[in-house]
């Protein structure tokens, strides 16, 4: 039977009783019809996974209290970061999700030469709640213990002006590169991949990454969708260099 995994935004510890949130509640109780007695597993990002054991269970509400605390070992030994130009509809959601099931560390929307999307503040961080909810519904179903970092979405310029870890290896995806990513030397240090938005990256764009430090990297023969290149890039470093054996 699959074990019912939920996010809870508290501190946990071993007999410790809490009271779920009443949207996790109503779905426990309308949508899986969980009851009293029923075992559950609950996680909150530092590392390890609570099983737990419902208490009290009504539609407004659901008591539970912690039995037992387990580290869980299901991060990536290789830090990804994943920057991603912005894509319409939802491919943003598609490539959090997938990124974040892939084991990624750090999810930066970034707006380029070419994005389409055009977002207020207000609605740019409704978007990045969105995505952040995303990220957590990932991480329950495929059990990780950690959640990705989901950056606000960032201009490529302002983006590149902050990067500071000189020895994570600096990929760019751009079809008519030579590079291949079985030649590359990856080290403990990882790698960020910044991937275009449906039109690609603009020639300003290619420059400015270039100049701080990334190297232009060609995924096969075909030209790959950008909800695609992403996760394409990230499935290949973890096999080859990561925890994808």
């Amino acid at each position: 039977m699959r074990t019912t995994r939920i996010h809870v935004a508290q501190a946990l510890a071993q007999g410790r009783q809490l009271r779920l949130p009443d949207q996790t509640a109503e779905h426990l109780v309308r949508v899986l019809r969980l009851r009293t007695g029923a075992r559950l597993v609950l996680f909150n990002g530092d590392g390890y996974d609570y099983e737990a054991v419902i208490l009290a269970a009504d539609r407004r509400e659901i008591c539970v209290r912690v039995e037992r605390r387990i580290l869980q070992n299901r991060e990536s030994h290789l830090p990804l970061t994943l920057a991603q130009g912005m894509a319409r509809g939802e491919k943003m959601d598609l490539i959090v999700q997938k990124a974040t099931e892939l084991g990624v560390q750090r999810i930066v929307p970034l707006i380029t030469e070419r994005c389409e999307v055009k977002l207020d503040a207000h609605r740019a961080q409704k978007r990045l709640a969105h995505w952040c909810a995303i990220a957590i519904s990932a991480c329950a179903q495929c059990g990780r213990t950690r959640l990705p970092t989901v950056e606000p979405i960032k201009p490529l310029a302002t983006w590149l002006d902050t990067l500071e870890n000189h020895a994570q290896l600096r990929l760019a995806l751009l079809p008519e590169a030579s590079q291949q990513i079985g030649n590359l030397s990856v080290t403990a240090a990882g790698a960020t991949i910044a991937v275009g938005p449906e039109g690609g990256f603009a020639d300003r764009d290619v420059m400015a990454l270039r100049s701080a430090g990334f190297y232009a990297l060609r995924l096969g023969p075909r030209i790959l969708r950008t909800e695609t290149a992403g996760w394409a890039a990230l499935v290949a470093l973890q096999a080859l260099h990561g925890d994808l054996y």
